[in-house]
């Protein structure tokens, strides 16, 4: 039970920085991003792709986030011409493109059956001193994330991007470069995706295209809104509630004696009835945006 519970805290730490990082887009900059996921599915194959050329973890990292900056400034570049909504299902199709090309081109990525055997971070230590370990460097780069995230925005730079969330031409009449605080705002996002997804890909040791799929970036968006968008603590405190809602259903279906099959399902109503809940009911979240924080300089 102590294991299973450290493996609930690391997936929660590794959603956790998804959340941050959906958040500062969408929370922060309005960004309405459904194309998340693919950014985190960069981390992971740079991961894959760094271990089946034996090129090391640092070149897997490096790889990770340089593929994740790529596809942050194909976003920014897409949002140029297009309102929020439309671009918000431009990147939902990019992301499905990109996804179709990692389950094709199996030369590079492993193909639909992807690339298994990476190795652990901490794979050298006994259990259960190696997923410790490992839950140790996640919550380094949570907080780190975190961290990072509230400097960003209680700036003037944070300033800048809940102005042009709230009235982007009035942004624009004073100055501000709309274009680059959206490029800049999904660069920072993306480097935490790509991060989450690497350590991902090490955890698991196994790194495939099944990862990516759309349903993933809604679990993101329902951890956001449930924990409270533009407030970082409420995104890390949804993706927390909801690893570790998901990570008991199995108890939940032994316990009416349900078929296994039912274990996706229920965590499929959890998402889809958590999202309808808390838009209708609790539009704030749990943890509320707070207005008026103190900036820093």
């Amino acid at each position: 039970m102590f294991e299973f519970l450290i493996h609930v805290a690391i997936m929660a730490c590794l959603y956790g920085l998804l959340s941050l990082s959906l958040n500062l887009q969408v929370g922060f900059a309005g960004l309405v991003n459904f194309g998340q996921i693919i950014l985190f599915g960069c981390g992971t194959y740079g991961a894959s792709i760094a271990f089946s050329n034996q090129f090391g973890p640092v070149a897997g990292i490096l790889l990770g986030v340089a593929f994740a900056l790529v596809v942050a400034v194909a976003f920014a570049r897409l949002g140029r011409n297009l309102g929020a909504d439309y671009w918000g299902i431009a990147t939902l199709a990019v992301a499905e493109v990109l996804r179709i090309l990692a389950n094709n081109e199996a030369w590079l990525t492993g193909g639909a059956q992807g690339v298994g055997g990476i190795p652990l971070i901490f794979g050298d230590m006994p259990r259960p001193a190696g997923p410790l370990m490992t839950l140790g460097l996640c919550i380094a780069l949570l907080l780190v994330a975190w961290w990072l995230c509230n400097r960003l925005t209680t700036s003037r730079y944070g300033l800048a991007l809940k102005l042009m969330r709230e009235e982007p031409q009035l942004a624009a009449s004073l100055g501000y470069d709309i274009a680059s605080l959206k490029t800049q705002t999904l660069m920072v996002a993306a480097v935490m995706a790509a991060a989450s997804g690497f350590v991902f890909a090490h955890y698991v040791t196994f790194v495939g295209p099944d990862q990516l799929v759309s349903s993933e970036t809604f679990l993101i968006w329902a951890m956001v809104i449930i924990g409270g968008s533009g407030n970082h603590v409420g995104a890390i405190v949804g993706a927390v509630l909801m690893q570790f809602l998901f990570a008991f259903v199995p108890f939940v279906k032994d316990a009416f004696d349900l078929p296994s099959e039912y274990v996706a399902a229920m965590r499929l109503t959890l998402v889809g009835a958590g999202l309808l809940a808390f838009l209708m009911w609790r539009t704030q979240g749990l943890v509320p945006e707070r207005i008026g924080e103190k900036r820093n300089g």
